[in-house]
C-alpha cells in the first residue's frame, strides 16, 4: 500500500511538474510584434544608460524614463497574457506609440 501512495506521489508530482513548464515554454515563445516591442524597449535602455554614461541627463531623469518604460513593458506582458502569449496589431501600435513618446524624451 505505501508503495502505491509513494508512486501515485511521484505521478502527481510529475504531472504538476511538466504542466508548469509547459506554461512557461508557451508564455516564453517568441512572437514577432512582442519580440519588436521588447527589442525597442531593451534598445531604449541602453540610450537612456548611454545618455546618462555621457551627461545628457541625470540619474533622477532616467530613473523616469525607465520607470515609463517598465510600465510599457508591464502592458506588453498583460496584453500577451490575455491572448495567449501574443499581442495584437492594435496592441503593437498602442505599444509603439507609448515608446515613441518617451524615445522623445530621451537625450532632450
Amino acid at each position: 500500500m505505501t508503495k502505491v501512495a509513494g508512486a501515485i506521489t511521484l505521478l502527481a508530482f510529475g504531472a504538476m511538474f511538466a504542466t508548469s513548464s509547459f506554461a512557461e515554454t508557451t508564455w516564453q515563445k517568441n512572437h514577432p510584434r512582442r519580440t519588436e516591442v521588447n527589442h525597442r524597449l531593451a534598445n531604449q535602455n541602453a540610450r537612456i544608460h548611454q545618455e546618462v554614461k555621457s551627461g545628457q541627463i541625470t540619474g533622477a531623469q532616467a530613473a523616469g524614463l525607465h520607470k515609463e518604460d517598465h510600465q510599457v513593458r508591464q502592458e506588453e506582458r498583460s496584453m500577451a497574457s490575455q491572448d495567449g502569449g501574443h499581442i495584437t496589431k492594435q496592441e503593437r501600435k498602442t505599444l509603439n506609440q507609448q515608446e515613441n513618446g518617451i524615445s522623445q524624451q530621451i537625450g532632450k
